[in-house]
């Protein structure tokens, strides 16, 4: 099979979208420039057509990395490529998966932590986001006395790598109904972002929540 530089310039499909522009390209055609090589014995065309093939779009658009990566011609490389591309194409887009709820303040985080409204004891839980501030999971950390050795960074951070969480949202509730933060509150939160910072995942805030009332500790 003929490779991509051997063929003619107005086949080649980098030339193709020089000389008539990218929305003139087919879908293999531009699959093609993301992969830019192809496998032995066949060219990345090839490669590109049977991908589309057997993955319509919606649905390659819709694979991890582990999926993206095991199909032949891929790899991991080019796996993180195409990832990089589609995420950023549905940011563009302000493409959002609808059954994952949006988190852009403290009270759309309050809204998903009615619980603690109303909990007799403290509790202590935490919101992982995506890239994109929706809410992936959520976990209940502890529940009773709020201090450094029932809430340790480990069992915060943990279920943010499960989860491929890019930001956190500490929460806490105050059954007394006083939504001000004791010193023991300001350097739990402290203690936790200091360990976001090493890891690399954000602590957007930490919110003190009542029967009536929220509070961010600053």
């Amino acid at each position: 099979m003929a490779k991509i530089k051997n063929l003619p310039k107005h086949e080649q499909p980098r030339e193709k979208l020089i000389e008539k522009g990218v929305e003139n390209l087919r879908d293999g055609e531009l699959m093609a420039i993301l992969l830019r090589t192809g496998i032995k014995g066949k060219n990345v065309l090839k490669v590109s057509e049977e991908i589309l093939s057997k993955f319509p779009k919606k649905k390659l658009l819709s694979l991890d990395f582990q999926e993206l990566s095991k199909i032949k011609g891929i790899g991991a490389g080019k796996a993180c490529l195409l990832l990089a591309a589609f995420e950023l194409t549905k940011r563009a887009l302000d493409v959002e998966d609808n059954n994952l709820p949006m988190i852009n303040s403290a009270k759309d985080a309050v809204a998903q932590l009615q619980e603690l409204r109303t909990a007799k004891k403290e509790h202590f839980a935490v919101l992982y986001l995506n890239a994109r501030n929706q809410l992936v999971c959520k976990e209940t950390i502890s529940i009773g006395t709020l201090n450094a050795s029932l809430v340790h960074p480990r069992e915060v951070f943990k279920p943010a790598i499960d989860c491929l969480a890019s930001n956190i949202i500490l929460a806490h509730n105050h059954p007394s109904g006083d939504v001000e933060a004791s010193e023991e509150d300001i350097e739990l939160t402290r203690r936790i972002k200091r360990a976001g910072d090493i890891i690399g995942i954000e602590v957007i805030q930490h919110i003190i929540i009542s029967n009536n009332n929220y509070k961010i500790i600053e």
